[in-house]
């Protein structure tokens, strides 16, 4: 049996105030586990001298720069390090200088001067550290540089240190250089995407000013276009190419087709099963297919939809066709529907104007069945302004619709939807929310007969009037629910997390669907759930009481739908 190594000796011990002690003992060599002192003499004293000089630097980046420093040393035990740091130099004057197109005297450059002053970091009476001064002066040249000057630099800099005042003045020089405006787009990396990809996607114009952000804004946007894996957007900050700078962007291309499968469950329609294909360079045009079979329980679908490319990144139009069926509430509906849409995006603002042809067959049960055509337009507003577009606790979205069709214009009636929804998410005590949510919808018609489901209104199931089977409040026809003119719901929910990823829910909803106002009444729907905040967002459990159907219903699904 081999003997255990016996334990090595600390080589050093540590005396030094609590105020610099943890800095010294992680740092400081000579105390540190694995420490070893030489045998010879003139190593020993090289080594004391090192030891000094290494726990004086460690100081000095405190802004301890007249420490007392004293080595005890043993010829036949460990040393003894005794550190008395002395006073903290504090900071007492700050000189911020300009140079370069910075520096002239135009108001507008005067003005910026004075806000990086006002914004500098380590003000006088405050204590010195070479990392805070390192920090500040990273923090002010990258004020200056994020902005028109992307060459800025640091020309000069300054820490003057008066150990017997404990007091450090503070000098630096920015030199700006010249201002850069943005020249065309270089782009490299394209193979199969076609070449004015890229440039569809930008709102940069030649001649307009260097803006970091701007630029980072729009490698985000193409960073989040599916054709790309990963992109790089910048520019060569040589002050001699300050004047229509070139944009360089690199990307590197994504696997443009897919195929994927997927199932899940809901309590509104059933089991669910989707096959789907996805094809974002059709025909080498850098168009985007989505096409997709989705079978459950209660609907099935078959659609496919084209994106174009942006048009300046300001606009994106898109056509498409749906073939669906469905058995809700006693009422069977097959839709073919064709369409076209262009979309705009500005800020947390979509907005998306529509054209549709859709023919519908209905068969209640219980009542005669009938079919329309329909060719509509439709206008949708939507904004959101949540910190989290997943998982929201604090914001608000709001949604405003209007559409309709005319006889004259191969329709089968005259009619005008207008629909809006506003929901507010409300922090309470920490992460606990409070939603509530308000739906109004009215279609102004003669009657509705004539008038697809899709412009009519049905409530109750989850997300909407808990307590009610999906889809089930509404106009009676023979024995199916079918859609009525108007709509109203309210709804307040409770959101209390106990756990990172979980929570339980109290929740009262109200509402109903009816084919005039004054035949609407509200019914009334209440409960508790739990929520679990999954990737996709939040999985919602929830058991509700419905006052006027008189029984409990349980609801799962995504908590929050956009």
């Amino acid at each position: 049996m081999v003997p255990a190594a016996p334990a090595l000796a600390q080589a050093a011990r540590l005396e030094a105030p609590e105020a610099v002690r943890a800095l010294l003992a992680r740092h400081l060599r000579i105390v540190q586990a694995d420490a070893v002192l030489p045998e010879l003499a003139a190593d020993r004293s090289a080594l004391a001298r090192r030891t000094r000089r290494e726990a004086a630097d460690l100081l000095a980046t405190e802004g301890y720069f007249a420490p007392r420093i004293r080595l005890e040393r043993s010829d036949t035990g460990p040393w003894t390090v005794t550190v008395e740091p002395g006073e903290r130099a504090r900071i007492d004057s700050v000189n911020i200088a300009f140079e370069g197109d910075l520096a002239g005297e135009q108001g507008e450059r005067a003005a910026r001067r004075e806000a990086l002053r006002r914004a500098w970091s380590l003000q006088p009476g405050q204590p010195f550290r070479q990392a805070a001064w390192d920090a500040a002066k990273s923090q002010l040249l990258d004020a200056v540089s994020t902005r028109d000057y992307a060459a800025a630099r640091l020309s000069a800099s300054r820490a003057e240190v008066d150990p017997e005042t404990a007091r450090v003045a503070l000098s630096l020089t920015v030199d700006s250089g010249p201002p850069f405006t943005l020249g065309p787009l270089a782009v490299s990396g394209l193979r199969d995407l076609p070449a004015d990809l890229v440039v569809r996607h930008s709102t940069l114009e030649p001649g307009e000013s260097y803006d970091r952000d701007r630029l980072l804004a729009f490698q985000g946007t193409l960073q989040n276009a599916p054709q790309f894996a990963s992109v790089i957007v910048d520019i060569e900050r040589d002050p001699a190419q300050a004047d229509g700078v070139p944009v360089r962007v690199e990307v590197s291309e994504a696997q443009p087709r897919r195929a994927g499968f997927g199932a899940g469950y809901s309590t509104n329609t059933g089991y669910r099963g989707e096959l789907s294909y996805s094809d974002v360079n059709l025909l080498g045009r850098g168009w985007e297919l989505y096409s997709g079979l989705r079978l459950e329980q209660r609907r099935q679908s078959l659609f496919a939809d084209v994106f174009l490319p942006p048009v300046q990144a300001r606009y994106r139009d898109s056509f498409g066709a749906l073939v669906e069926r469905s058995d809700l509430q006693g009422l069977r509906l097959t839709t073919q529907a064709v369409g076209v849409a262009r979309a705009t995006t500005r800020g947390s603002i979509d907005t998306q104007l529509a054209l549709r042809y859709q023919h519908e067959r209905r068969v209640p049960d219980g009542a005669p069945p009938s079919s329309s055509n329909t060719l509509s337009a439709n206008w949708t507003w939507l904004q959101r302004k949540v910190d989290d577009l997943l998982d929201p606790r604090e914001g608000y979205v709001l949604e405003v619709q209007a559409g309709g069709g005319a006889r004259a214009l191969l329709s089968d009636q005259d009619f005008v939807r207008l629909y809006g929804r506003v929901v507010r998410y409300q922090p309470v005590r920490g992460r606990d929310v409070l939603i509530l949510r308000a739906e109004l919808g009215a279609t102004l018609a003669p009657s509705r007969e004539g008038i697809p489901q899709d412009f009519l209104f049905r409530t109750g199931g989850a997300q909407t009037v808990r307590g009610y089977a999906y889809q089930s409040l509404g106009v009676s026809e023979g024995e199916a629910t079918v859609g009525g003119r108007y709509m109203a719901v309210a709804s307040a929910e409770y959101v209390h997390w106990f756990r990172p990823d979980w929570a339980v829910a109290a929740f009262v909803d109200a509402g109903d669907a009816a084919d005039s106002r004054q035949t609407l009444d509200a019914k009334l729907g209440y409960g508790a759930g739990v929520r679990w905040a999954s990737p996709a967002g939040p999985l919602a459990l929830d058991l509700a009481w419905g006052r006027e159907a008189r029984r409990l219903r349980l609801h799962f699904g995504i908590a929050i739908a956009f």
